[in-house]
């Protein structure tokens, strides 16, 4: 169903519109599929925290500096029809703007969102290049490697688990889930260790 009559294909097009990085866009791919699929764990809205996580940084790459992301964003969604909820979920990810995280799905969004980028990472240097056989053996060592994704804080990814309320491994565990099956769409699987 659309949120507040806009669709994922109005989503997308804001990304598109406003991200110029593939990168940044295969991010945001990345932490939609994860905020789904706790959705579907928590029995909540799929499309809804689905579109959260695609537009938590649509703003980001032309909106630097202390009243850029995610303030800009925010106005623009608010102009859109974006419900507060939304809205506000997407101010929540970030620590700066001083808005709580209260509700599970502004939880969530803190939780996956570095720990989304990690995994892509830790999927990247794998032989493989794939989540296929990626485990939390291989996810735990790489955060000891305080040099691997040297910018993702290693105790917000743990405290984004336990503001969530799932335990880290488990939490970890269902990430990787979630992201397996759009692997291609982030650059990652057969193709992508093929062309390496």
């Amino acid at each position: 169903m659309p949120v507040n009559g806009k669709t994922r294909a109005d989503a997308w097009a804001l990304v598109v519109e406003h991200t110029d990085s593939e990168n940044l866009r295969a991010h945001m791919l990345a932490v939609e599929a994860a905020m789904s699929g706790y959705a579907e764990q928590f029995g909540e809205d799929p499309e809804l925290w689905g579109m959260v996580g695609l537009l938590h940084d649509f703003d980001y790459e032309k909106n630097q500096g202390p009243n850029g992301h995610p303030f800009v964003g925010v106005q623009i969604l608010d102009k859109l029809g974006y419900p507060r909820e939304f809205r506000r979920a997407i101010l929540s990810h970030a620590d700066y703007t001083g808005v709580p995280r209260e509700s599970k799905m502004e939880k969530a969004l803190f939780a996956v969102d570095d720990l989304s980028g990690f995994l892509i990472g830790c999927a990247l240097v794998r032989p493989s290049r794939s989540f296929s056989d990626l485990k939390i053996s291989s996810v735990k060592k790489k955060m000891k490697d305080k040099a691997f994704c040297a910018a993702i804080d290693r105790e917000e990814l743990k405290r984004g688990a336990k503001e969530l309320g799932v335990p880290f491994d488990k939490h970890v565990t269902s990430v990787i889930a979630f992201l397996e099956p759009i692997e291609a769409n982030l650059g990652l699987g057969t193709a992508a260790a093929k062309s390496a």
